[in-house]
């Protein structure tokens, strides 16, 4: 009976108790560890100062100015894409609408920003007609644009969604599957491939994490 007591524990000891601390680790992972943060880091004063996105000043899908003070107090996901894109770009949108509707309850805390990468033929006028074609809620969403020289530079060096090159001329093109999340102190704190559903479930996962993140 001792003898059988005694494997029972070393029983326990051998396999449940690591089984249980590596559950728990993978729920704390998961739920309570913090994002990381991409970009370059600079130490200045004796502190870190991270990436941040440079501002910028576009024009929505009313014709009105959006810039990136409007992200203030805001959770920010942002896309790059041209509405007459046939296959990525439907699928992004379809990803970034899952977005806004898991934070329905929240939307004055979340905001949505899509770039267009084609903004010579992406005048309000057609950005404005998108969103009626895919029933997208622009009150926390914005489709913008604006001169390509300056919308090229923001996808590369603030967004840094390319490595390759470019001056944004008119031979210059960048296309992207990325969603790229923002946190509050606009900080860049995730990429993921918007035409995937196991990463856009892992964006929605994230944004709560941020959420919470002191």
């Amino acid at each position: 009976m001792k003898a059988r007591l005694t494997i029972w524990i070393l029983g326990i000891i051998v396999f449940i108790i690591p089984f249980g601390a590596f559950a728990f680790y993978l729920f704390y992972e998961k739920n309570f560890e913090r994002l990381p943060i991409y970009g370059k880091i600079e130490v200045v004063n004796g502190k870190k100062k991270y990436h941040t996105i440079p501002a910028f000043t576009f024009t929505n899908q009313d014709a009105n100015a959006i810039s990136f003070n409007d992200w203030k107090g805001k959770i920010v996901i942002a896309d790059f894409f041209f509405t007459y894109c046939p296959v990525i770009c439907p699928k992004l949108t379809s990803s970034l609408k899952r977005v806004q509707n898991a934070f329905a309850e929240n939307k004055n805390g979340i905001l949505i920003n899509s770039f267009s990468i084609d903004p010579q033929r992406d005048d309000p006028g057609r950005l404005k007609r998108y969103a009626k074609k895919f029933a997208i809620n622009t009150h926390n969403w914005h489709l913008l644009t604006g001169a390509k020289k300056e919308i090229y530079k923001l996808a590369r060096n603030g967004f840094m969604i390319v490595a390759t090159d470019g001056d944004g001329g008119p031979d210059d093109f960048i296309h992207s599957e990325k969603l790229v999340l923002i946190d509050y102190q606009k900080r860049i704190r995730g990429y993921y491939d918007g035409t995937n559903s196991k990463e856009v479930n892992n964006l929605i996962h994230d944004i709560k994490k941020l959420q919470h993140e002191n």
